[in-house]
């Protein structure tokens, strides 16, 4: 018989699960110690991740529904709801199992390194998941001066503002929010940008609505168009932008904010991402693919105006424009973060305090950079949703669709004969082979319109 312990109160554990987890850290790098502290509920969770999904690309999801007509758009939407919920509950528990092991994963490219072996996670997964984040980044700082530009052209038809104007101005206000220290330190921003999302989706939707039902909406006409092979490609390059609307890439950034034990806590947040993304992406996609049908164009907002006519109230279009450009600011900052990571593992010393001068000034400096260079290269190609589908093929199938399912099967090795197992291998291989053609039909769509691409066009 062994001596008996005496039982250990929830709180003495979760006190030294704390300990263990700060004695951790300071055997740390800068970027984990100073921008992924581990301090956050499962709520705030919820916030990280309904910002980073729950973004103004699913304002594109009727466009992508004029390629795949009503059934196969509602199709992908419901199949993209459950397989990229599968895929991030299946990355949660892997962190946790190496959690319960006592070596926490922070990052996606630990888990690819631990998992795969080195090269995986320095030259495949890392890079892959610098450029979408970044790719994000720049794609905020786009749609943002587009957003700004139609409320100025709105109250000043004939403005002699360009769009690259509009998106220095939004990189302006980047620059200042970029220098939030910690993830953690978004939760606030998060919870804000969590209503946006539900304001603007719902004004949207309503909106559709109304010009669907007045008599100066457009035809509504349902038929794909073009030629066999022009809708073959747009079915995947709708499957891109779905994936993109759909895609995170940083589950394991933001699982590394909760503060220690995370069993469980995850699944929560989830759960809340989860109920914003049916309210908002089903019913965007919905009524705006209704009222428009094929005319639908790649940002819903844009059908709201029909030859600068609007055909909804003017200051409706300018609360949803609002609404969007304070959300996209919210998201950008979130995708920053990897890159911030980068920078203070780089630049940082984990030794001094955080907001000690030895740190705080090449923070800033760095910081400062990365949104200078990710606001020139959106004011210079403003045809950047064609790039985004891109990064959607190249960098968001990967990351949200197929690496989860190896890391589950290679870390957890369920029985050959279990559905788990099966289902698993199946989604990586579907949508394996789906991000390569998806990847051939964005970079043809590019070659399609680059006879209309100009550095710093005004579009």
């Amino acid at each position: 018989m062994g001596s008996l312990q005496p039982p250990t109160s929830a709180a003495q554990t979760y006190e030294k699960e704390v300990a263990k987890e700060e004695d951790h850290h300071h055997h740390q790098d800068a970027g984990a110690l100073f921008v992924l502290k581990s301090k956050g509920s499962w709520v705030h969770c919820g916030y990280h991740l309904t910002t980073s999904i729950v973004a103004p690309p699913l304002l594109s999801l009727p466009y992508a529904f004029t390629f795949l007509g009503w059934t196969g758009g509602i199709l992908c939407l419901v199949i993209g709801t459950l397989v990229t919920f599968h895929s991030y509950n299946l990355i949660s528990l892997v962190l946790e199992h190496h959690a319960e092991l006592g070596h926490r994963h922070l990052r996606f490219r630990d888990m690819a390194h631990d998992i795969l072996g080195p090269k995986w996670g320095r030259y495949f997964v890392g890079p892959i998941q610098f450029m979408v984040c970044y790719g994000a980044v720049v794609a905020c700082t786009l749609l943002g001066g587009q957003c700004m530009k139609s409320i100025y052209l709105l109250s000043n038809p004939n403005g002699s503002m360009k769009l690259f104007d509009f998106v220095v101005i939004f990189g302006c206000f980047m620059l200042i929010l970029a220098q939030i220290p910690s993830f953690h330190s978004l939760r606030h921003i998060n919870l804000v940008s969590l209503v946006l999302c539900l304001a603007y989706s719902a004004c949207a939707t309503a909106a559709s609505i109304y010009i669907g039902n007045s008599s100066e909406g457009p035809k509504k006409d349902y038929s794909l168009k073009g030629n066999t092979e022009n809708r073959i490609f747009g079915i995947f390059n709708a499957i891109a932008i779905i994936a993109t609307a759909y895609g995170n890439g940083i589950i394991p950034e933001i699982q590394a904010t909760l503060a220690p034990p995370v069993k469980g806590k995850m699944f929560k947040g989830l759960c809340v991402c989860y109920v914003v993304i049916t309210m908002t992406f089903f019913s965007v996609a919905i009524s705006g693919y209704w009222a428009f049908g094929n005319q639908s164009e790649g940002l819903i907002l844009t059908n709201f105006l029909e030859d600068d006519k609007a055909l909804v109230p003017k200051w409706f279009i300018f609360m949803i424009n609002i609404f969007t450009i304070l959300q996209l600011s919210a998201v950008g900052v979130v995708y920053l973060q990897p890159t911030n990571e980068v920078l203070e593992k780089t630049f940082a010393d984990p030794s001094s305090k955080e907001f000690s001068s030895r740190n705080v000034i090449p923070r800033v400096i760095a910081r400062s950079l990365s949104v200078v260079i990710a606001t020139t290269i959106a004011a210079m190609l403003p045809f950047f949703g064609d790039i985004n589908a891109v990064i959607g093929a190249f960098g968001f199938i990967p990351l949200d669709f197929v690496l989860p399912m190896v890391f589950f099967n290679l870390t957890f090795k369920p029985s050959k004969r279990s559905l788990i197992f099966w289902l698993n291998g199946t989604i990586a291989l579907v949508f394996s082979a789906l991000g390569i053609i998806a990847a051939i039909a964005a970079v043809r769509q590019i070659s399609l319109d680059a006879k209309n691409y100009r550095l710093f066009a005004n579009v």
